[in-house]
This record gives structure tokens, C-alpha cells and sequence, in this order.
């Protein structure tokens, strides 16, 4: 079969044939419909992700497809991955696929989709009412969260990401305010937008932004750090937490139950069905696996999902 597979860690994949998969006891084939190119695959393929994986393997985190007649979406075992055209996956692990969307779309809602309404639904705690502050909004994963923090009963909802048109289309989906990271006081500019101070913030960018954020969050506030766009590391004093009872609270996709997930990615997958988030994918054939690694390195703008046969 054809697949995405990697050679080396450091070196980008290459499309050719590997083997085919398997089953192990409690495991199914899939038959790969679509599967998104996350920032997660660039992670695990430098070699730096805390899980090794045996080389050559497949890449590809998750994926949606058919199993037993079943169409599903699931999470790769290593390593056969889901950028191939078939893959595997734990056969109780699986989460059915709402109505209404098309493989490409429901592949677009895993890892960075979930992470975007997990963060709020799961591990912030929100509140009816609260204001939340999202950090990298126009990324995957801060698209999906200024949209869910209104369904998910915000009161009002802050976007933060560099300045441009990307920015300003926030405000289509659901931002009540739009605050660029260019520029001097971003914490003053921070507290401006919010009104006030924010009681949740969903944070994919860390670095600086995190550091002037947190300056703005209120008491007993919740910072969610959900990835390290910015870095991967900030200066912090001890009081800036302290003096808030501040909650700083990391988020990885794997640490809800199975149940909490597959409930998120139903709700998820129908307010997309319905129109009530939208989510920027482009649909690129798997041979062009070589062309969308470099854009996801460069930071492509939408979400890269690679379909294994037939046209994107």
C-alpha cells in the first residue's frame, strides 16, 4: 500500500509502499478515508516526542475511515499510521462520525479540533459568563476555541494572534474583541479587551503572550496552556501566580477518558454539521505528502488534510 513514511528522525517522509497492516488481538484495520497533518506529526518525526516509534513508520496521529463496515474515527497505532491507505487502531477505541460530514472535514476535528474544545469544555472549568482570552486564535486549535467558548457559555470572548486579515476574521466567528501581539502592553491591551480581567485562558502560543496574560487574568483565573508556538519556555515570577491563586493547567488530547472525547467529538462534529463552526481545511491528494510537510513547517493557514485515493 501507499503511505507517508519516515525514514530518519529530522528528514521529512516519503510516499511509497509499505506494508500492510495486521490486526492484533482487540485491533482493526481502517480503511483510510482522510487524515489531518498536525503539528504533532512534525513533533514526533524530529525525533524530541517523549514516545519513540520503530523506523521506518508510518506517520499520521489520526484519521477517519471505515472498519467492520463501521465509519469511524480513530488513532493510529504505530507504526502504521494513519497517512497511508490503510491503518490501525485499538477496535475499542474507535469513535463513530456524526451526519452530516464528509471524511475530509471529520478528519479536520481530531487532534487539534478536540484540543480546541476540550481545553474549554474539560479542563478549563468554564463558568457561565466568563471571559475568555485566546492565545494564537488563528491557529487550528484557537480557531475551534473562540469559536466553542460562546456555545460553551462564555460571556465574552477575547482573540489574540498577530494582526492581519486572519485576525480580523475572528470577529465573523465569534469574538467579542480582537487584540494584535505586536506592539508594547499587551497586558494593559489584554485587560482593555476584556473589560476588565479574563477568567480563562486557552493558550497555544506560551513564551511572552503567556507571561503578559497571565498579568491580566483575574483572580482564580485559569491559564490552559495548550502548545508552544511562541517557545517553550517564559520568564515568570513566583507572584504572578501567587498573588491570583492562579491555576496554570496543561492539556494533552490523550489525558481525557475515552468517554469524555468520543462525547466531545460528537458535540464537536455536529455544530460543524450544523454551521455553527467553521473549520479552514484544504484537501490535498497523500502523493502530495512532501508539498504539505513543508507548508505545516512554514505554518500552513489551513487545516492539511491528505486523502490517500482518489481526488482530494
Amino acid at each position: 500500500m501507499e503511505a507517508a513514511v519516515l525514514h530518519e528522525y529530522g528528514e521529512s517522509p516519503r510516499y511509497e509502499d509499505f506494508g500492510e497492516p495486521s490486526a492484533g488481538n482487540g485491533e482493526v484495520v481502517v480503511d483510510v478515508g482522510a487524515a489531518a497533518l498536525h503539528h504533532l506529526d512534525l513533533f514526533k518525526a524530529s525525533g524530541n516526542f517523549y514516545l519513540e516509534q520503530p523506523l521506518p513508520s508510518v506517520l499520521g496521529t489520526d484519521g477517519v475511515g471505515v472498519a467492520g463496515g463501521r465509519r469511524v474515527y480513530f488513532d493510529a497505532i504505530a507504526p502504521h499510521g494513519s497517512l497511508a491507505e490503510r491503518s490501525l487502531a485499538q477496535e475499542d477505541a474507535l469513535f463513530d462520525v456524526p451526519e452530516g460530514l464528509d471524511d475530509a472535514t471529520a478528519a479536520a476535528l481530531g487532534n487539534t479540533g478536540l484540543a480546541g474544545w476540550l481545553a474549554l469544555a474539560w479542563r478549563a472549568g468554564l463558568q457561565p459568563g466568563e471571559t475568555v482570552a485566546v492565545l494564537g486564535a488563528t491557529g487550528q486549535v484557537g480557531n475551534v476555541a473562540v469559536q466553542a467558548a460562546k456555545l460553551l457559555g462564555a460571556g465574552r470572548v477575547i482573540a489574540v494572534a498577530r494582526g492581519g486579515e486572519r485576525l480580523g476574521r475572528m470577529r465573523e466567528r465569534g469574538a467579542d474583541a480582537l487584540v494584535a501581539l505586536e506592539g508594547d502592553a499587551l497586558t494593559e491591551r489584554l485587560r482593555e479587551a476584556a473589560g476588565g480581567e479574563i477568567d480563562v485562558t486557552i493558550d497555544s502560543l506560551w513564551g511572552e503572550p503567556a507571561v503578559a496574560a497571565m498579568g491580566a487574568a483575574a483572580r482564580f483565573g485559569r491559564h490552559v496552556q495548550v502548545g508552544q508556538l511562541a517557545g517553550p519556555s517564559l520568564d515568570l515570577s513566583a507572584p504572578a501566580i501567587r498573588s491570583k491563586s492562579l491555576d496554570v493547567r496543561g492539556f494533552m488530547g490523550l489525558h481525557p477518558p475515552r468517554e469524555v472525547r468520543a462525547e466531545a467529538y460528537m458535540r464537536l462534529g455536529e455544530h460543524v454539521a450544523r454551521g455553527e463552526i467553521v473549520v479552514d481545511l484544504e484537501r490535498l491528494p497523500l502523493a502530495d505528502i512532501a508539498t504539505a510537510w513543508e507548508r505545516q513547517r512554514e505554518g500552513a493557514g489551513a487545516k492539511l488534510v491528505l486523502i490517500p485515493k482518489g481526488a482530494p
